[in-house]
């Protein structure tokens, strides 16, 4: 388990969830991971998520994934900007993902915002991950 990158970790592990058909998924919280589940909530790709306890002390999110049809409403979920490889964009460059049917998850100086928000707000910043 690859922990340098935890947002990349948060990816797979609702990449992989989904694929077995999974109602909800568990990742260990963080600022920047919910930041980036609020988008997803906000742009419909899952339904939500809320930070539990474990036994242990330890709190994580636990991420309930959203199905339309019995397939996942997420086909696709990328990691763009990497810890050794990071991705920067201003306000003009954010890629549209699919002709604008994806969204870029951006994190900018107005915090974690889908591109479409970016682009209207005028701010660039760190090209998290795609989703589509």
């Amino acid at each position: 388990m690859n922990m340098n990158d935890p947002l990349g970790d948060m990816l797979t592990r609702i990449r992989n969830s989904q694929m077995r058909g999974k109602s909800t998924v568990r990742s260990p919280s963080s600022k920047l991971r919910a930041w980036v589940l609020d988008v997803l909530q906000s742009e419909g790709y899952i339904r939500g998520y809320e930070e539990v306890t474990t036994e242990a002390g330890h709190k994580e999110l636990e991420i309930s994934l959203k199905y339309f049809d019995g397939q996942p409403v997420i086909r696709e979920l990328s990691r763009v900007s990497k810890p050794g490889r990071r991705v920067y964009a201003g306000a003009k460059e954010i890629p549209q993902v699919r002709q604008g049917l994806g969204v870029s998850i951006v994190s900018t100086p107005k915090g974690v915002m889908s591109d479409a928000n970016a682009r209207n707000a005028n701010v660039g910043g760190e090209v998290l991950c795609t989703v589509f």
